[in-house]
């Protein structure tokens, strides 16, 4: 089973050295979700319309300088308009689960999409703001309690902040 790690990273450097030490510790680009708001406009990246979602969502492929060399290496980099969000830049798992929003004009946007892969809404909705207010959410889906504390290591080492796992969340807690 497959346990998310998620973090926040204040800046975009800080997000490129995250996504680094992940690849560096072995992690697929597949494994690795990055959110963040498209608040640079067109001017910063160039886009290439695309259809390759199964729900049919228009994305633009990024590509140059503007997005970086760690976050070019992410599967599916593209951007997004979710309505009553705007528009966003994702990569890996999390651009599938955001895309149906992005089509459907679904309530909730990001939150509705962070809830669909495990996030407690308490949590989504904290994400939610802080991708709102220029950070990047960071996603590694781990397959054990080692990856979980390589990845969180990863991020702690990189000055990342509201660093959680769902495994934690949704782990019974034992009564003393």
């Amino acid at each position: 089973m497959k346990n998310p790690v998620y973090c926040i990273a204040q800046t975009r450097e800080q997000a490129e050295t995250i996504v680094h030490g992940l690849k560096n510790a072995g992690f697929l680009n597949t494994e690795i979700s990055v959110l963040f708001a498209d608040k640079s406009g067109t001017r910063d990246f160039s886009h290439e319309q695309n259809t390759k979602m199964p729900e049919g969502a228009t994305t633009g492929g990024v590509a140059g300088m503007g997005a970086g060399a760690a976050l070019g290496w992410l599967a599916g980099i593209g951007s997004l308009a979710i309505p009553g969000v705007g528009p966003l830049i994702a990569a890996g798992p999390i651009m599938a689960a955001l895309g149906g929003a992005a089509v459907g004009g679904a309530t909730g946007g990001v939150i509705g999409g962070l809830i669909g892969m495990g996030i407690p809404e308490y949590e989504a909705k904290l994400y939610d703001g802080k991708i709102q207010g220029g950070n990047s959410l960071i996603s590694v889906h781990t397959d054990n309690s080692d990856q979980v504390d390589a990845v969180k290591a990863i991020y702690k080492g990189a000055g990342a902040e509201d660093i959680h796992s769902t495994s934690e969340a949704s782990a019974p807690h034992k009564a003393a």
